[in-house]
């Protein structure tokens, strides 16, 4: 199974994005959470510097949409040129339709779940999500703690996707650090987004290289 670090720059250095992008090269992804004060009681970054971030990035961008109405603004935000685009299910209106649209303009799409959304609903409609985001805090700020609890929906995903051989790539967000990773490797996640595991390191690539580490270490225990 194949690691995925993404670092949040959630928890870079807003004054100098550009060098903060610069200084996770050895990652996957860099996730960008897209706030908009509605939907989460916080407002981050909009379409304009998600453009530029675009333009300076040495890695792809994983944007993460915490907006009302995604239906409308995740097409925006696509055509900026992101690897991929998730937003949260409980937002959208049509999520089948979304992740369709978001596939057309040439991103990957991928639909988030906060820690109280149920998966079942969503466990038959896999193939039409390139992601799916299980959320392992309350979205909205960073430094949270991460909450085990969450870890029965990622097994439930992660047999879903196993029993149909979905290229659906399981990601986790929220309290992964050294400590956490390993639990959510086990439960089934392949993606892991890092905030101030990575950011808050004196050593930035060896902050990544150490959580994928522990993470594939978890992986191969496990199977």
């Amino acid at each position: 199974m194949t690691v995925r670090i993404n670092p949040s720059i959630l928890s870079a250095d807003f004054v100098n994005l550009e060098r903060e992008v610069s200084r996770i090269a050895s990652a996957d992804l860099v996730h960008v959470d897209v706030m908009d004060n509605h939907f989460v009681p916080n407002l981050t970054f909009g379409q304009r510097m998600v453009e530029r971030l675009q333009a300076v990035s040495p890695i792809p961008l994983d944007l993460h949409l915490m907006i009302d109405d995604p239906d409308r603004w995740a097409p925006v935000f696509a055509e900026s040129g992101a690897a991929s685009v998730t937003f949260h299910a409980e937002a959208a209106a049509d999520a089948v339709g979304l992740a369709r649209r978001l596939r057309q303009i040439g991103a990957r799409a991928g639909i988030a779940l906060k820690p109280g959304t149920d998966a079942a609903p969503y466990l038959e409609l896999l193939p039409e999500f390139d992601q799916v985001l299980v959320m392992t805090v309350e979205p909205g700020f960073g430094g949270q703690s991460f909450m085990p609890e969450t870890m029965p929906k990622l097994r439930a995903l992660r047999e879903a996707v196993d029993r149909i051989d979905a290229d659906v790539w399981l990601q986790v967000d929220g309290g992964i650090a050294l400590d956490t990773i390993a639990i959510a490797a086990e439960a089934g996640a392949d993606t892991f987004v890092a905030g101030s595991a990575v950011y808050g390191a004196d050593d930035l690539d060896a902050a990544i290289a150490g959580l994928r580490q522990a993470a594939e270490s978890a992986h191969r225990h496990g199977s």
